[in-house]
This record gives C-alpha cells, sequence and structure tokens, in this order.
C-alpha cells in the first residue's frame, strides 16, 4: 500500500505571500519583497494593522493566488509514488471554498475530488506525511512533517525545514531510500 502526503495549499502550492505583495502594490503603491515579510505575522505583515486579513476575506484574493514555483511538477513527481491529498484549513474563511476549489481545478486538474480534504482543523488528517507551513498543522500532527518555509516560521527549527519544492522532494527522496 502506498503511502500517504497531506499537502497544505495556502503557502505551500499556492503562493500566498507573492498575493500579499502584489495587492498591497496595487493598492498602496509600495513594494515590499518577501524578504521584508519575514518574521511577522498576518496582524503585523503591512504597516496597516490586519490588512493582511482584509485581504484573505477579499473576493477574488483566493481564485488569484500564484502557484508556487516548482509545485505542479513537485506534487505531479510524488503521485508516482504517494497518496496525495490537499488539504486546507480553508472553513475560517468559507467564501474561500468555491475559490480554492476553482483555483485547484485551474492549477492542478490531475489531482481528483476525492483527493481534496477541506477542514477546519487538520489534527484530524491521518496520513503519514503532512507538508504545510503554519506550525499549529505540524505541530499536532501525528506523522512526519515537513514545514514549508514562510515569513511566519522562518525562526521555527522544531520540523524539517524545505525552502522550495526540490527541498521537498529531495527530503522525500532521502525518506524512502531509508524506510
Amino acid at each position: 500500500m502506498r503511502k500517504s502526503i497531506a499537502i497544505d495549499m495556502d503557502g505551500v502550492i499556492a503562493d500566498v505571500e507573492q498575493q500579499f505583495l502584489d495587492w498591497y502594490q496595487r493598492d498602496y503603491g509600495t513594494l515590499f519583497s518577501k524578504a521584508d515579510l519575514a518574521g511577522k505575522n498576518d496582524d503585523n505583515l503591512f504597516p496597516e494593522t490586519g490588512l493582511a486579513r482584509r485581504f484573505v476575506l477579499s473576493p477574488g484574493f483566493f481564485l488569484g493566488l500564484p502557484v508556487m514555483e516548482g509545485a505542479v511538477e513537485a506534487v505531479k513527481k510524488l503521485m508516482e509514488t504517494y497518496e496525495v491529498y490537499i488539504v486546507s484549513a480553508a472553513m475560517e474563511f468559507p467564501l474561500s471554498l468555491p475559490e480554492k476549489l476553482e483555483w485547484l481545478k485551474v492549477n492542478f486538474p490531475f489531482i481528483s475530488w476525492r483527493n481534496i480534504i477541506f477542514c477546519g482543523d487538520k489534527s484530524i488528517i491521518n496520513t503519514e506525511y503532512m507538508i504545510d507551513d503554519h506550525l499549529k498543522n505540524l505541530d499536532n500532527f501525528k506523522g512526519k512533517t515537513i514545514m514549508f518555509h514562510a515569513y511566519h516560521n522562518v525562526s521555527a527549527n522544531h520540523h524539517v525545514r524545505a525552502n522550495n519544492w526540490d527541498e521537498v522532494l529531495s527530503i522525500l527522496s532521502k525518506e524512502n531510500s531509508t524506510s
């Protein structure tokens, strides 16, 4: 039986950081870089407190997310060996559900609807691996974790970190060669 992997959407296959930067430049005319966001959280991401939350509550935010570099090819490669599930704690933003589903259909059409899980709390997920950028999801996961690099987890070091999709594939390749 194939091992299973839960892959988060936002910040892992969908580039939320870039969307924040693009929308900020669009609305305020100021260009920030991903390095400018490092170590911040959603409340203090920009000079305007709570702006990131306003963005994610705006229609079109999730539908227009850029695809994370290398994600499509990496997920296809992982599907050759693993049962892959896309898992998003989308219930916090219920208006995001149809946008996230449409985004997956457009950008990852090879993933079956049966392998898409929208939930409120990822602690119910029971795959062997989880690739996520949020500590709240990784810390409560019972399997093996890979923390995808994001502005809000730069100081965390208690999970295996992957800075990009090539590193994810490398980590899992090493994992397979030792098991």
